[in-house]
């Protein structure tokens, strides 16, 4: 396992256990996100770096009992808080790197990324191992409960123009990795970039 991945367990690891106490509120944030991928009743999608699972249950209820909702994530202590919230009712979850996925080629409807876009240790080809689990036409959505600006001040830090996540940045880092950026908001209240794989 890399260093990369190990830091990222670490900070996580470290966070697991009160991370939904720290952001109780979100809730309604994720639930909102999750409509824009307009998922269909039966579709198979995954919560990649799913943490507590905050996004499962809002994903379950668009997917209804016959579809597929996976949670993966790479910290022990993120999964086993989402066991603890009973999360795991709303989808299968695994203990898995974004960057080499268990799952088959095209066997899913979409993903929902909370998060995960600034931890990735290889964005251009963790987003192509993302684009290769989905079908043609299927949807990526990377989301955050508030925006970036916001964000940065709740940290003490400024954005750069190096920032991943800046439209500018992202848009072309998609469209490498096999998506499309089909819409990219960044307001106070949320970041919700949409993309669909070109296939």
């Amino acid at each position: 396992m890399s260093n990369d991945h190990t830091h990222v367990q670490e900070f996580f690891g470290a966070r697991a256990a009160d991370w939904d106490s720290r952001f109780p509120d979100d809730g309604p944030a994720y639930a909102s996100a999750v409509a824009e991928l307009r998922l269909r009743e039966g579709a198979h999608v995954l919560d990649a770096g799913c943490g507590t699972g905050r996004a499962l249950p809002p994903l379950r209820a668009a997917v209804g009992p016959s579809g597929l909702v996976v949670g993966a994530d790479l910290t022990p202590g993120m999964l086993q808080a989402a066991v603890r919230a009973g999360r795991d009712r709303d989808g299968r979850l695994l203990l898995a790197d974004v960057a080499a996925l268990p799952l088959r080629s095209r066997s899913l409807d979409a993903v929902f990324a909370a998060g995960l876009v600034a931890h990735l240790p290889d964005p251009a080809g963790n987003l192509r191992e993302l684009a290769r689990v989905v079908r043609p036409g299927g949807t990526l959505a990377l989301f955050h409960p508030i925006g970036r600006a916001a964000l940065a001040a709740r940290q003490g830090r400024r954005i750069t123009p190096d920032d991943l996540r800046a439209e500018a940045n992202l848009r072309p880092l998609l469209a490498g990795s096999g998506w499309r950026m089909t819409s990219y908001v960044d307001e106070d209240a949320r970041f919700l970039t949409l993309a669909v794989h070109e296939g």
